[in-house]
């Protein structure tokens, strides 16, 4: 496929308004309304949503309180639980329970997550190395495997509570995430629903601004914070460009070359995260 013909495909499915176009109210009562009648049409009684301290958990949380105390006040059941899940210590708890004062969670609890990624991440680099006669894996390279173990943890975690609370899984995927790949397959990847689809980082930046959170959370730059060897990094350094240049593509705005084409590279190569899962047809 010619670069003009997939940056086209992109834009068509993942591309976003202008900011300057962008109403960050707007789309919180849109989203709030969204969330409403996906609870009740789908008869359950709560939302589960781990928060980390981040601006995407922090806007999808305060959208799933909002959703749930006006579906009580409209005479409807519903509670927000709100899941911290550490992987033992959080080097930024700080910003979590930051996050928890805008949101005000109707149920607060917290999973620690570590001991079990720990426990299947070594079970299973053992078999491995026992499978392949000894064969070396580096320590990057087991680093970074046991940080998308503790992600699909944490969902697991998530998906745990809200069959306890009869609820639904809510995720913060958004578009700039999407179309990098940017995710742990079936783990931060796996959700029952969205709400910051349609949305780039900067977007909802304004929203969390809207929301009353303060600049330390809404302009807090963007971790994953899953490498042991490489702790707090970076989204950036991950993509290997500025999510501000990854924004301006999203809106349809002139980026440098070399950068669009890392953008589509990642695209190409992660498009299998995106796709439902294959079977044979046959």
């Amino acid at each position: 496929m010619s670069t003009l013909l997939l940056k086209s495909e992109i834009l068509a499915t993942y591309g976003v308004v202008p900011t300057s176009e962008f109403d960050p109210n707007l789309a919180i009562r849109r989203r709030v309304e969204y969330l409403k009648s996906f609870l009740t049409t789908t008869r359950r009684k709560a939302f589960v949503l781990g928060i980390s301290g981040g601006v995407d958990s922090t806007v999808t949380g305060v959208l799933c309180q909002l959703a749930c105390s006006e579906l009580r006040a409209e005479g409807y059941a519903a509670r927000f639980v709100a899941v911290r899940l550490p992987a033992g210590v959080q080097r930024d708890e700080a910003d979590a329970q930051a996050a928890l004062a805008v949101i005000r969670p109707d149920v607060v609890l917290t999973v620690n997550v570590g001991p079990a990624s720990n426990a299947i991440h070594t079970e299973g680099l053992n078999a491995f190395i026992t499978a392949e006669g000894g064969s070396a894996v580096t320590p990057e390279q087991a680093d970074f495997h046991k940080g998308n173990v503790k992600a699909r943890m944490r969902m697991l975690a998530q998906y745990e509570q809200a069959a306890l609370f009869e609820g639904l899984v809510v995720g913060t995927d958004h578009n700039a995430e999407a179309v990098t790949g940017f995710f742990t397959l079936f783990g931060d990847g796996a959700c029952d629903l969205t709400v910051l689809n349609g949305l780039n980082k900067r977007q909802i930046r304004l929203m969390a601004k809207s929301m009353g959170a303060s600049e330390t959370l809404w302009n807090k730059a963007p971790t994953a914070d899953l490498e042991e060897l490489n702790p707090g990094k970076l989204d950036d350094d991950g993509f290997g460009f500025p999510y501000d240049l990854l924004d301006d593509f999203l809106e349809g705005v002139a980026i440098p070359k070399a950068v669009e084409a890392k953008i589509l590279a990642r695209f190409e190569a992660t498009r299998f995260k995106r796709r439902s899962i294959p079977g044979f047809g046959g």
